[in-house]
């Protein structure tokens, strides 16, 4: 079963490019891990410290091996002492498309 996350994410104003840098790092290292589907990387436009990181894996050890690689570690030691409030994950399930190759 596919796994999605919405990750909502509220940064400190003075943080916002160094937060941005290392979930870049994070983003570009998590589309390489077998199983990810999809780690996109959002941000508000009408307010610039505000993310969104939607990740949907093709199974839950596939998201939950995520959480254990080291630049997922990396990222979150690094975004710790930057966040406005804490992040919020929010689990999604799929009702169309279905077919991944669909997205």
């Amino acid at each position: 079963m596919v796994v999605v996350t919405a990750v909502h994410v509220v940064v400190m104003p003075e943080h916002v490019e160094a937060f941005v840098a290392a979930t870049l790092d994070n983003h570009r290292n998590s589309v390489q891990e077998p199983g990810n589907l999809r780690f996109d990387v959002l941000r508000s436009a009408s307010q610039p410290d505000r993310f969104l990181l939607h990740e949907v894996y093709e199974t839950q050890e596939a998201a939950d091996a995520h959480k254990r690689t080291a630049h997922y570690l990396r990222w979150r030691e690094a975004v710790a002492g930057m966040m406005a409030e804490p992040r919020v994950g929010v689990p999604y399930t799929v009702l169309a498309p279905l077919d991944p190759a669909d997205w």
